[in-house]
């Protein structure tokens, strides 16, 4: 009996080793990949023009990394980020340009997507740069990342803004130094009168008395036009930054304590900032 015993005992433990090592045959390894070669259907220079925003500007295109594991080449999907930075920077800039592109081996890119992201990367308006280009590949666990090659381009950008940018910009309200304008004219004492310190940014240092109002105005004097807030009532917006619009909106509200102010107004963005 026990000769039985042990004789099942060791056919048992046979077939447990049996097993054990078909399962590790059958294990899947991931072997890697090749990095994707990327092409441009155009190298430039560029000299992006806003009258043609929506045109196709180029198309990218790339190889498939053909991801390999033990079983033979990979089916999952494949996930791709188009990747644009700096000539300078080595793809290491906190504003780093991305474009997602899952499983698709091109992008066709239009003047206004490219323009944009050049102006994110810092980019000045109507001054040529060098950027580069590259396709960042991984699988859908986001392992296996593989980077093609940069390709190098010169580019112009042009000047995209949210709202017409005007000549001038001054400052009025009851927050202010002057309180409402009078309607008489240019002030004698511009300390109410932005300076502007880029092709869509204006910026002034100035009093502003803690919770009354103001708002911004293209030409002192007049009520023809001018930049509000966006909330839904006067005084309702971020004292200190919030979005602007043209022409009607409520009055903006100062901050909750008098004193020394640094504005900020972008007609790019459409946002205005106040600070110490």
């Amino acid at each position: 009996m026990k000769k039985i015993i042990n004789q099942l005992f060791f056919t048992l433990l046979l077939g447990t080793l049996f097993v054990s090592c078909k399962k590790d045959e059958n294990q899947v390894f991931f072997n890697g990949g090749t990095p994707p070669v990327l092409t441009s259907s155009a190298n430039g220079p560029f000299v992006l023009d806003i009258l043609h925003k929506n045109d196709q500007l180029l198309t990218l295109s790339w190889t498939n990394p053909n991801y390999q594991f033990t079983t033979g080449l990979s089916s999952q999907d494949v996930y791709y980020t188009i990747q644009i930075d700096s000539a300078t920077k080595n793809f290491s800039s906190p504003s780093l340009a991305e474009i997602s592109v899952p499983k698709d081996l091109s992008k066709n890119l239009t003047v206004g997507e490219f323009n944009a992201k050049l102006l994110a990367l810092g980019f000045v308006e109507n001054i040529a740069g060098t950027i580069e280009l590259r396709v960042k590949s991984s699988l859908s666990n986001g392992s296996g990342v593989l980077y093609s090659s940069a390709v190098t381009m010169t580019v112009t950008p042009y000047l995209d803004v949210l709202y017409p940018v005007p000549a001038n910009l001054y400052i009025t309200g009851s927050a202010t130094p002057a309180s409402w304008q009078c309607g008489c004219g240019e002030p004698e004492l511009l300390s109410q009168k932005f300076t502007k310190i880029s092709s869509s940014k204006f910026q002034l240092t100035i009093k502003l008395t803690a919770n009354n109002s103001y708002l911004f105005i293209p030409v002192y004097g007049s009520w023809a036009h001018k930049y509000a807030g966006t909330g839904p009532s006067n005084n309702s917006n971020n004292p200190f930054g919030d979005n602007f619009q043209p022409d009607t909106g409520t009055d903006l509200g100062s901050p909750p304590s008098t004193g020394i102010y640094t504005i900020t107004v972008d007609f790019k963005t459409g946002k205005f900032t106040v600070a110490q």
